[in-house]
């Protein structure tokens, strides 16, 4: 059997370019004691994986050249010499970007019928596809949640502002904290298409399309009372706005900041920075990675949202591992509506 995968060939300056990449075609590999051979259903492509393909110091290692790239994914194993783990299963791991990989045991956790329920979803959820693990259920779910209960400090009646809130962990900020009592939520997208989504599906108070008009002018006419809250996707322009709004007493969590993962220069940063003297305002960077002790809260609270449908999203799937490249290059430009995955 034959086992496609994407390499890394050179570190991409500036976009990534097609001939940065290759699908290489390699030998499937054969477990070991203690592993699982699992053939890939669903890929996640993530704005993340950007910061990997540089060889820039960060909180996670590069991605090293000439070798797989990696990420979320979900699959059925095929072979099992661990155990607990059983050929027929499915499990949620971090061997993505290839259509066959050899998991550690350890490093794998066992999703829909035949899981754990107190380590993946409720009961209540049971029966959703498995892409959902990579998404509103998996990293991107968690995400959201740690980023506005945690890092945000976020209470009842507070006002909230989303960017890149038509995406994956936007849309779920959103919704969640109108599920936890905020009196207003409004998001920021880029498309017309994505604001009607997120006031009619989602259900935020209001919206905006940022390339029609200055941020901060769509911001004070979107929230004329200000933000408690802003959950930041985007950086930039969208960063200074929600300074420009901030209460008294506002956080700011930085989740992302996409506007300035493919510039070759720096980005000026935000002109209004004083304003948090005054508001006693806080800015707080945050990575998923360390808040996984809240995946059980997590997976008990939204489980059951999702699967009464309290709780919506989307997906973009794009089908066949020689498309997964142009999947990631999609979730740079905004292509995707919710989670992008790549289904094999």
């Amino acid at each position: 059997m034959i086992n496609r995968e994407w390499h890394l060939l050179s570190r991409p300056v500036g976009w990534p370019k097609p001939e940065d990449f290759a699908l290489v075609e390699s030998p499937v590999p054969a477990p070991a004691e203690g592993q699982v051979l699992v053939r890939n259903k669903y890929l996640s492509v993530d704005p993340y994986m950007r910061g990997r393909m540089s060889a820039a110091k960060s909180y996670a290692a590069p991605f090293e050249l000439g070798k797989v790239m990696q990420g979320g994914a979900v699959g059925e194993v095929i072979e099992s010499k661990a155990e607990g783990i059983e050929a027929g299963d499915h499990i949620l791991h971090f061997f993505g970007w290839r259509e066959y990989a050899v998991v550690d045991a350890k490093n794998a956790v066992k999703v829909g019928p035949t899981a754990v329920p107190a380590v993946t979803v409720d009961a209540g959820a049971e029966g959703v596809p498995l892409s959902a693990y990579l998404g509103v259920l998996g990293m991107t779910g968690l995400t959201a949640y740690a980023g506005l209960l945690r890092t945000a400090s976020f209470k009842e009646g507070d006002i909230v502002f989303v960017s890149g809130a038509a995406g994956a962990v936007g849309s779920q900020v959103g919704q969640i904290a109108k599920l936890k009592g905020a009196s207003r939520v409004i998001g920021s997208a880029g498309s017309d298409e994505k604001v009607k989504l997120l006031v009619d599906e989602y259900g935020f108070d209001a919206a905006f399309n940022y390339k029609n008009g200055p941020v901060a002018e769509q911001l004070r006419q979107a929230a004329p009372d200000g933000i408690d809250v802003y959950f930041d996707n985007v950086g930039g322009e969208h960063l200074e706005a929600a300074v420009g709004s901030l209460n008294q007493g506002g956080r700011i969590a930085v989740c992302g900041m996409i506007s300035v993962y493919n510039n070759t220069e720096p980005a000026p940063g935000p002109r209004n920075l004083a304003r948090l003297i005054q508001t006693r305002g806080r800015i707080e960077g945050f990575l998923v990675g360390d808040h996984y002790d809240l995946q059980p809260q997590f997976v008990q609270e939204v489980g059951p949202w999702v699967a009464s449908g309290a709780l919506k999203y989307r997906e973009t799937v794009v089908e066949g591992i020689e498309n997964t490249l142009e999947a990631f290059l999609g979730v740079l430009r905004g292509d995707n509506i919710g989670k992008m995955v790549v289904k094999l």
